[in-house]
């Protein structure tokens, strides 16, 4: 297995129930997540994101 890194992040309670709900499924937060990940950056590379668009700032400071 490849060397493995720990992140933490914070989630709204909705998002974290519907975790807890897999769980009840034998699925796990960090396996899901991972796969999930996974299959965008797959996505990503296949066709790759338009460039951030150059305009006017809206909120700038």
């Amino acid at each position: 297995m490849p060397n493995l890194v720990r992140i933490v992040i914070q989630l709204p309670v909705d998002l974290k129930t519907q975790l807890d709900n897999l769980k009840q499924q034998g699925y796990t937060a960090s396996g899901f997540i991972r796969a999930m990940l996974e299959r965008e950056f797959a996505k990503l590379e296949e066709k790759p994101a338009p460039p951030f668009p150059t305009g006017k700032r809206v909120n700038s400071r």
